[in-house]
């Protein structure tokens, strides 16, 4: 079991992948357009409503 998931380990550090610089910024944008929208809908949702 081991050395089948040494050799499992060692064959993937040997590939190498190219990543799309452009399509990694590009879900990150949207990923942090996504999480400020979120926000910004909990601190409108918020603002109107009286402390407890």
């Amino acid at each position: 079991m081991l050395s089948t998931l040494t050799t499992a380990v060692l064959a993937a550090e040997e590939t190498h992948h190219e990543v799309n610089q452009l399509l990694a910024w590009g879900i990150g944008a949207l990923t942090l357009g996504i999480l400020f929208a979120l926000v910004f809908a909990l601190i409108a949702f918020g603002a109107g409503r009286e402390h407890s």
